[in-house]
């Protein structure tokens, strides 16, 4: 875990692999409360049964699930103290390459990739990478944007 305590810390790290994650499971449950949540019970997320006949051989997360679960993995790669309030600002790129089979194993690994300070405003741009357990690709690929107010 790396601990950022100032802007100037942030700036510093640019460009800098903060590292990676634990493993986390993503369950069928997870799956389904997803689907509830967005309306989204596409049967690829949902029909076990289907969807062991069709293109993945199981049902898959939702790729705005496995995106959902970046801030959770990437506090756990790196956290800012002192700051006294933070915002996701948003996502400048995101890209789904490979499906996230449900009962899969990820972590994600985290660069910093561009920090700007202005006045008491840091936004940080983070690369994120989120990897399935023995996958050839990754299954999320993101550039998040947050906000540190110090």
């Amino acid at each position: 875990m790396r601990t950022f305590t100032s802007a100037d810390e942030l700036v510093a790290a640019a460009g800098q692999d903060l590292g990676t994650s634990g493993w986390h499971t993503v369950t069928q449950d997870q799956i389904n409360a997803f689907a509830d949540a967005t309306g989204d019970h596409q049967w690829i997320h949902l029909d076990a049964q289907r969807a062991a006949a069709g293109p993945f051989g199981t049902t898959i997360a939702h790729g705005f699930l496995t995106l959902s679960l970046v801030s959770m993995l990437a506090r756990e790669v790196y956290e800012v103290r002192g700051a006294r309030m933070v915002v996701n600002y948003g996502v400048n790129r995101v890209r789904f390459p490979a499906p996230l089979p449900s009962g899969s194993d990820v972590r994600a690994e985290v660069t910093i990739a561009e920090v700007t300070v202005a006045g008491d405003r840091t936004q940080v741009v983070s690369h994120v990478t989120v990897t399935a357990r023995d996958a050839d690709k990754p299954c999320c690929v993101a550039d998040t944007v947050a906000l540190f107010y110090f």
